[in-house]
């Protein structure tokens, strides 16, 4: 078994990084994916998560695990998860180049989230050159999104003018996401017929075509 490996990452704090990983892995992990969670952040809040997540299920994930490491670590823990998994999402720092760049380097695709304001579209560059730097595949994912509004097209425009690769799939501005992993849980848990859990399944079988 060898296991492809996907990056969530974002030099602009606040995108939804972590949110995006953890909901993604639980759905993965539900459909029978033996799923590694890597939290190379060090707010920790993924690790804070799976934590949440053991108490309440009084015991361990049978597809799902986490490892927390420092950025320099995480291609050695990678490549030690890679035997025994079918996937690995790397949750990685915002404002740290050094461990961003590791985890983008073992990544086979880069997730970029993306909330529909012109602030994050101009601040995602970084991300993407670093992707670039790296020889790795990038995908913009826009998060997010409100219901009302002509914002989220405008930056659509933007993206396709700038010729940069978006994902179909995209995440509305909803509760429901952070109200399940407040219980460790993912939205597909929670909520499996919720607009949201919709959006992460639509987004995360959108991934794996891709790798």
């Amino acid at each position: 078994m060898t296991a492809r490996v996907i990056t969530v990452a974002q030099q602009k704090g606040g995108a939804g990084k972590t949110t995006l990983a953890a909901h993604l892995a639980v759905y993965w992990a539900g459909q029978g994916r033996r799923v590694a969670l890597i939290d190379v952040d060090p707010q920790e809040s993924l690790t804070a998560w799976y934590k949440a997540r053991e108490q309440n299920a009084n015991g361990a994930d049978s597809n799902l695990d986490l490892r927390w490491v420092s950025g320099w670590r995480a291609a050695t823990e990678v490549d030690r998860l890679k035997r025994d998994h079918d996937l690995i999402v790397i949750d990685s720092p915002p404002h740290a180049e050094t461990a961003a760049k590791i985890a983008i380097r073992a990544a086979d695709l880069l997730l970029v989230p993306l909330q529909p304001s012109p602030m994050d579209f101009w601040a995602v560059r970084p991300t993407l050159d670093l992707a670039l730097g790296e020889k790795r595949p990038a995908l913009l994912v826009l998060n997010r999104v409100p219901p009302r509004g002509n914002l989220q097209d405008e930056i659509r425009a933007l993206i396709e003018r700038e010729r940069l690769p978006l994902a179909a799939a995209c995440l509305g501005n909803r509760t429901a996401f952070a109200a399940s992993l407040m219980h460790g849980k993912g939205v597909t848990e929670t909520a499996p017929r919720s607009a949201a859990a919709l959006e992460i399944q639509a987004l995360a079988e959108e991934l794996m075509q891709r790798i």
